[in-house]
């Protein structure tokens, strides 16, 4: 599958930004780099243009960048957050919104509005800002699929990593609560291209 993903160019700053979070948390670094991967071929199944491609991938290649702000007994925790470690996770989300406004990108705004929802769920019980439906950017809507593809499918000290057909079972049934039902269906049909045809 990694043939699929897109190796994109990066500002000076923002490389620096990446190496940065790579030395706090290598893990969140790799993760982010796959997000923006699967997150450009969503946005290609979905149609997008150049313009509103190049401000996704951006927007997932820095979704987890206000981890940064996360202290370490939590962003490095090997078990479990605790509901107490999860509210100071969320934060994440907004600290990454205010990075991604410093570095004066083009299109910066466009971006940290995307880093910021990027937690919000489809039936309004995100975060931060508990946004419904289509009142989430469809940037942020696409970089959640991502997230949560990768998530489920890659190995963490708490969980072991599942299975590509019980990963998409998951999210299925998470959309329309958790995840835009329309876009897990894209995701379905891009690994079905990527595993030739069949989903094991």
């Amino acid at each position: 599958m990694n043939e699929f993903l897109h190796h994109f160019e990066l500002d000076p700053g923002s490389r620096a930004l990446g190496a940065a979070l790579n030395e706090r948390d290598h893990y969140t670094q790799c993760h982010s780099r796959r997000v923006a991967g699967f997150s450009r071929l969503i946005g290609l199944a979905c149609g997008l243009d150049r313009a509103d491609l190049e401000v996704l991938e951006l927007g997932a290649f820095f979704h987890d960048i206000g981890k940064i702000g996360i202290p370490d007994h939590i962003l490095l925790k090997p078990e479990r957050f605790t509901v107490e470690d999860m509210e100071v996770m969320k934060d994440h989300a907004t600290k990454g919104e205010g990075i991604v406004r410093e570095l004066g990108l083009k299109a910066g705004d466009l971006i940290a509005r995307v880093v910021r929802h990027h937690h919000e769920h489809f039936n309004g019980g995100g975060y931060p800002d508990g946004l419904q439906g289509e009142a989430i950017p469809i940037l942020s809507r696409i970089i959640s699929v991502a997230d949560s593809y990768d998530a489920m499918t890659k190995t963490r000290p708490y969980h072991e990593a599942r299975p590509v057909a019980e990963t998409l079972d998951i999210m299925s049934g998470e959309a329309g609560t958790k995840l835009d039902p329309y876009l897990v269906n894209k995701l379905q049909q891009l690994v079905e291209t990527w595993r030739g045809g069949g989903i094991d």
